[in-house]
């Protein structure tokens, strides 16, 4: 399996770059072209296989809105400022065609759409003009509360069925790890949930691409309410993501991560 042009035979890390100083995440936000250069490299250099930037927070408990122009502005310039500095796929995380559009002009590879293709009409239309690889993440009602997996199976299916409809071939599903937040059950038991069932997404034979790095359910299930201190519980997170499945990992923290990575793989080779 490949994602693209990367071999996913073993799992992969995407480190994320946020340009975005209201991102939840203050450690992850770089402002300045020689600290976005560096973090970029040194990424690639400890073992990401893809750059993600995001140029705009997609929390979901946070005020995140900004003018498309200043998103697009601030997406533009990181990608252009990187992009001869690190051989590897580089995503825009956005929910805007405008700016994935943009952002492929500027040098981006692929389009990480947190709406799973259903916030914005235009979304898949551009992917499909200019052949991208999307991430389409499980984005609706939440219908079904007592069934947290096939609630995301269905919400994932939805948005294949919109990539696959215009034509776009290279796929990843993204189960929205602390995005679907009903008010029963709690969010971090619906997420844990989803990570102990991920395999049931193989059911799409899509690679299936898993954040939870330094996110609010860690926070709130080892009560360490400052996201500088979830790495540990990170790292944990992703070691059951990849023993259940998962083939990309996005993360904040590459070298720590992949060797969190590289333990679970090797140990998932055993399964029965």
């Amino acid at each position: 399996m490949k994602f693209a042009g990367v071999d996913l035979g073993e799992p992969r890390i995407m480190g994320v770059i946020n340009v975005s100083p209201e991102s939840f995440y203050k450690g992850s936000v770089r402002d300045g072209e020689e600290k976005l250069i560096e973090t970029a490299v040194k990424m690639v250099e400890e073992g990401a296989s893809f750059i993600d930037i995001g140029a705009k927070s997609t929390a979901p408990y946070l005020e995140t809105q900004i003018p498309v122009e200043e998103e697009i502005r601030r997406a533009v310039w990181a990608i252009k400022t990187i992009r001869d500095h690190v051989d590897v796929p580089i995503s825009i995380d956005t929910t805007s065609a405008r700016v994935a559009e943009e952002a492929l002009k500027a040098g981006a590879d692929i389009i990480n759409d947190v709406t799973g293709l259903k916030g914005d009409p235009r979304m898949a239309q551009v992917a499909a003009e200019y052949t991208a690889p999307v991430i389409v993440c499980a984005h609706g009602e939440v219908r079904n509360l007592s069934d947290p997996i096939h609630t995301v199976v269905d919400l994932l299916q939805e948005s294949l069925v919109i990539a696959e409809r215009h034509g776009i071939e290279e796929i990843a599903t993204d189960p929205a790890i602390g995005f679907l937040r009903p008010e029963w059950p709690p969010w971090y038991e619906w997420d844990s949930n989803v990570l102990a069932n991920l395999n049931m997404l193989k059911i799409f034979g899509r690679p299936i691409l898993i954040g939870v790095s330094r996110k609010s359910f860690i926070g709130a299930i080892t009560s360490r309410k400052d996201p500088t201190e979830r790495l540990p519980g990170s790292l944990a997170a992703t070691a059951v993501a990849v023993f259940n499945g998962a083939n990309i990992i996005r993360t904040h923290d590459v070298r720590e991560t992949l060797d969190a990575v590289k333990m679970a793989a090797f140990m998932r080779k055993f399964r029965p």
